[in-house]
C-alpha cells in the first residue's frame, strides 16, 4: 500500500504517520517526542478566587479533602469552609493530596453555615433537585458537600435554598465528593469565564 506524500505536515500528522509504520511492521519502539511538550510545573494564578464559600459538611476523607482543595486552587472557585469534623490542613493527608494548594486556597474552619453567604446550595442526590447546567449561579453564593456516605446533613439541609445535582446516566447514585465537586467546579467556572 502506497501512502500519499504529506503536504506541509505538522507534528500531529507526522506523529501519526510514524505510530502507523510502527503498527505496520509490528514494531513497538520508544516513543519519540515528536508533539508538543505538556507543561509541567506551578505557574502564576490567571484569577482572582470566586466570592463563593465551599462548604465541607463533615467529610472523613482527607483524600477528598486535599482533592477539593486543588480543584478548588486550579479553579479559584472560593474559599473553603471546614466542618468540626472535617480534617483540616493540619491533616498530612490533606496536605499530600492537596499538593501545594493548601497553602494557596483561603480556608477557614468552625464557621457556622448559617453565617455563610446565601444562597446556600447543596449539591446532592435529590428527585427534586435542579441539574447543575440548568442552575444560574449568583455572583456569591454557598456550595455545600456532604459526607461520603450518607450526603448532607440534616442540618445543613434545613438551611439550603436550592438543591443540585449531576444527571447521572449509570445505575450508581452519586459520585465520589471530590469528583463530583470538580464537575460542579468546571460549570462554575463556564459560567463565570475565567
Amino acid at each position: 500500500m502506497e501512502l500519499a506524500p504529506l503536504e506541509n505536515p505538522g507534528l500531529k500528522e507526522i506523529a501519526e504517520r510514524y505510530h502507523w509504520h510502527l503498527e505496520k511492521t509490528g514494531r513497538c519502539l520508544k516513543e519519540h517526542n515528536l508533539l508538543p511538550t505538556l507543561r509541567t510545573g506551578d505557574r502564576t494564578a490567571k484569577a482572582d478566587y470566586l466570592p463563593a464559600a465551599i462548604y465541607l459538611d463533615n467529610l472523613r476523607s482527607a483524600y477528598n479533602v486535599g482533592s477539593i482543595l486543588r480543584t478548588t486552587e486550579a479553579l479559584r472557585i472560593g474559599t473553603v469552609y471546614f466542618s468540626e469534623k472535617t480534617p483540616f490542613l493540619d491533616n498530612e493527608k490533606v496536605e499530600r493530596t492537596a499538593m501545594g494548594a493548601a497553602a494557596l486556597v483561603p480556608c477557614r474552619r468552625n464557621i457556622p453555615l448559617s453565617e455563610l453567604p446565601r444562597p446556600i446550595l447543596v449539591l446532592d442526590t435529590s428527585d427534586d433537585a435542579i441539574p447543575l447546567a440548568e442552575y444560574l449561579f449568583p455572583p456569591s453564593f454557598t456550595l455545600v458537600l456532604g459526607n461520603e456516605e450518607v450526603g448532607v446533613s440534616d442540618a445543613s439541609l434545613a438551611l439550603a435554598d436550592a438543591l443540585l445535582e449531576i444527571p447521572l446516566l449509570g445505575a450508581k447514585n452519586s459520585l465520589n465528593v471530590a469528583c463530583a465537586f470538580a464537575i460542579a467546579s468546571a460549570q462554575i467556572r463556564t459560567q463565570f469565564k475565567l
